[in-house]
């Protein structure tokens, strides 16, 4: 049975005014869209945490999982046609991936509840993954399971990952409600106690992830899953310029131009990082050890004992780089820096 703020809540969508569903980004080609399909109870929420990311196009709220076709509001309200209130996610496979898709659905619902979400329950509120394809299903997996490895949760995950069978479109007014009737909406919100759980699950969690949803599919690849990007294909391996580079991430410094040099091998290659600022990890027999960022943990790339003189050579992925030109070190905060340079 709905507590009494859904109740409300339920009867201001009853009055709210038609409006057509708008693309966030009209103007992204439609070919070459995808979509992704979740579920995590409220879907006027979920709706709200998705349609913030960079490259998505759009987030339409509907009904899926169930047996009837073409099902009501009312009707999925009553918990016996097997649906779930979910979102259809479009977005643009060149600025976003699927990857950070699900890294905003973890934090954006409580995965541990096996009878709803936070004042919601029923079985149309239960969290659940709708892969499309193979390649979904897989990412789905193992990102529940890295999840589920990781110690962050106290209870066991309730999130179902399943095959999207068919998505219904919600009706009209359930569209992008968290726009239209603001003030309902965060009434609503704040009575769920959605907010007060997300923040106790996650806490810092949501500012990581907000600032990996910036980084492009190569960067979040190279520094969140060790991925390797092309060699001379690159931003920085030829790069002359004076100035420091700093974690894509978090903007920690970590190497400076005055100790960067042509290895001959296509990726940026520095002699030394700025004090203390990476860690070394043994990976394997290969001669080769892995360099992470210390504050961001970003996977940065590997350190080698190859050079003629005997020193290392810290060979680094462009992609868990940015730049800082030295002309602009101290109006971005790296004055104390410049000392590299003198």
């Amino acid at each position: 049975m709905k507590k009494l703020v859904l109740t409300l809540a339920a009867a201001f969508l009853l009055t709210s005014c038609n409006m057509t569903k708008i693309d966030i980004k009209p103007n992204a080609d439609s070919a070459n869209l995808k979509t992704a399909t979740f579920a995590g109870g409220c879907f006027w929420c979920m709706e709200a945490a998705f349609e913030s990311l960079e490259g998505v196009t759009s987030v339409e709220s509907g009904y899926t999982g169930g047996h009837m076709e073409n099902p009501t509001y009312e009707q999925v309200t009553t918990g016996t046609t097997g649906h779930y209130e979910a979102i259809e996610v479009k977005y643009d496979p060149a600025v976003t991936d699927y990857q950070k898709l699900l890294d905003r659905f973890w934090i954006s619902v409580d995965p541990t509840d096996n009878i709803g979400q936070f004042i919601d329950k029923g079985p149309q509120y239960l969290t659940a993954i709708f892969y499309h394809d193979n390649e979904q299903k897989k990412l789905a997996e193992a990102s529940k399971e890295k999840l589920a490895n990781s110690g962050k949760l106290n209870k066991p995950i309730a999130t179902k990952i399943l095959k999207l069978e068919k998505f219904y479109p919600a009706e009209t007014y359930h569209q992008d409600y968290y726009k239209k009737k603001a003030e309902q909406y965060e009434r609503y919100e704040s009575g769920s106690g959605r907010k007060e759980r997300l923040n106790e699950l996650w806490g810092n969690e949501k500012e990581k992830e907000e600032d990996l949803s910036k980084l492009t599919p190569l960067q979040y690849k190279v520094t969140q899953e060790e991925g390797t990007e092309p060699p001379f294909q690159n931003e920085y391996w030829d790069h002359k310029d004076e100035g420091i580079y700093v974690d894509i991430v978090s903007g920690e410094p970590l190497f400076s131009s005055t100790h960067k040099f042509d290895s001959g091998t296509g990726w940026p290659s520095f002699t030394q990082p700025i004090d203390k600022v990476v860690e070394e990890q043994e990976s394997g027999p290969l001669g080769r050890t892995e360099i992470r960022s210390v504050k961001a943990d970003s996977h940065l790339g590997h350190v080698f004992n190859d050079r003629p003189d005997g020193k290392p050579r810290y060979c680094i992925n462009s992609a868990s780089l940015k730049f800082i030109p030295k002309k602009d070190m101290k109006k971005e905060g790296y004055a104390d820096y410049l000392k590299l340079f003198e």
